[in-house]
């Protein structure tokens, strides 16, 4: 069957979100790490979610991985290619939000494409083309510190035109909020005035719905999970409201839970859970340093493993992250706790940990990595744009997952995520 929908997502716990999102609107949904290889299997669905890794790599490697992916995408026949971006809009003036649109509108030969990091269920809205996070600028939210990408910026359209060789245009709520019909106008206008990009307004989910609509018309669109839910409204089977997964088969084994992001959010669900569960807090100057504080993490977890979840959190406060960039320089930190969450993923795993969640973006996509796991079924929503993943054609015996955004999930996220695994 001919896919009605292919995405590529630029990090991993942003596609587990978007897939999620399908999957509760009607659309029968996998996801894959990196592009599938020939041997593996995958079940018959209605979208595939491509996980890549590209937020913050140079521009020209994403556009090299974006162009891959979405070659792998049109010759499984999909019409409409989804790039999923952060609901923050993570990026820099050099991209890659800009430069990877740019490319995939020109391989679909498409003249332009539809962009909104919108999602109002997680507090994300765009008004006049600025970002609100929670009713705030996004210059002015706890999310502005991103530490590989920090957004100083609300206005999208000036944020995007200075990625782009285009010019881009925007989509104001009045014009959306008279319907599918209007929006399709001015983006015919927008065309005609020579923009390639179009920043779109939406407050309501029910605008989502209407930009999902007309943006499947086109073969590109970029946005957060918000558009992909727009797009699943318009590209489902008629007398299918929902695909929700069928119920995961328990796979025991240990539990264990991994932070390595230092956004708020993770900050305060390491503190609640240490009230339940041994919880280990690493030096990431340590990990940065050497191999100690691995063999120490790996030694707490032969000592508390078997008498029930633990937490191993590499996460720091935003004035020690920067202290920390400040010392070593921002990609070597990031690289260097990556390199070390995963080894210890990988040793939990081994030990028997078949029961596991990850906090951080880019923690999860080193642990995915280093774990060799190539798909995921995405199962049922812990909480809001966070399933739980069964994976697919990995050598562990089947593991079930969480990958979470930082900034995602209440204070008790850690405990409610292990409760539904089972």
């Amino acid at each position: 069957m001919a896919l009605l929908l292919g995405c590529i997502a630029d990090d991993y716990t942003g596609a587990s979100d978007l897939a999620n999102t399908l999957t509760r609107n009607g659309l029968r949904t996998v996801q894959t790490i990196g592009i599938p290889d020939a041997s593996l299997a995958l079940p018959d669905v209605d979208a595939v979610v491509v996980s890549l890794k590209i937020r913050s790599v140079a521009a020209s490697e994403a556009i090299r991985a974006a162009l891959a992916a979405e070659a792998w995408i049109r010759q499984r026949g999909a019409g409409h290619v989804f790039y999923k971006i952060c609901s923050t809009f993570d990026s820099t003036d050099a991209g890659n939000i800009g430069p990877v649109t740019e490319a995939l509108v020109a391989a679909a030969g498409s003249d332009i494409a539809l962009v909104t990091p919108a999602f109002p269920e997680t507090g994300r809205t765009v008004y006049r083309g600025h970002l609100f996070v929670n009713g705030r600028l996004l210059n002015e939210s706890p999310l502005k510190d991103h530490p590989l990408n920090p957004m100083h910026d609300a206005d999208l359209v000036r944020v995007l035109r200075r990625q782009s060789k285009g010019e881009v245009g925007l989509v104001d709520l009045e014009t959306i909020a008279q319907g599918e019909a209007a929006i399709a106008a001015r983006l015919a206008s927008l065309v005609a005035e020579g923009k390639t990009a179009a920043i779109a307004d939406a407050v309501f989910e029910r605008d989502l719905v209407a930009l999902g609509a007309v943006a499947a018309r086109f073969p590109v669109s970029t946005g957060a999970s918000g558009l992909g839910l727009g797009l699943a409204r318009a590209l489902r089977p008629a007398d299918r409201a929902s695909s929700a997964a069928d119920a995961l088969a328990p796979v025991g084994g240990f539990a264990a839970v991994i932070a390595g992001s230092c956004s708020r959010a993770t900050l305060e669900q390491i503190d609640v859970a240490q009230r339940s569960m041994p919880v280990l807090r690493l030096d990431p100057e340590a990990l940065i340093d050497g191999e100690a504080e691995i063999t120490k993490a790996i030694a707490f977890a032969d000592a508390h493993l078997a008498e029930g979840p633990l937490v191993i959190a590499a996460s720091a406060s935003p004035d020690a992250v920067a202290a920390l960039q400040a010392r070593h320089g921002r990609e070597a930190s990031g690289h260097a706790i990556e390199r070390a969450t995963s080894a210890i993923a990988a040793a939990l795993v081994e030990r028997g940990v078949r029961r596991l969640v990850v906090a951080g973006g880019e923690t999860s996509g080193a642990a995915v990595d280093r774990l060799g796991i190539p798909a995921f079924l995405i199962g049922p929503e812990i909480a809001p744009g966070v399933p739980i993943l069964r994976t697919v054609g990995d050598t562990h015996g089947g593991l079930i997952m969480a990958l979470k955004s930082g900034n995602f999930g209440g204070k008790s996220f850690f405990q409610q995520a292990l409760a539904a695994m089972r």
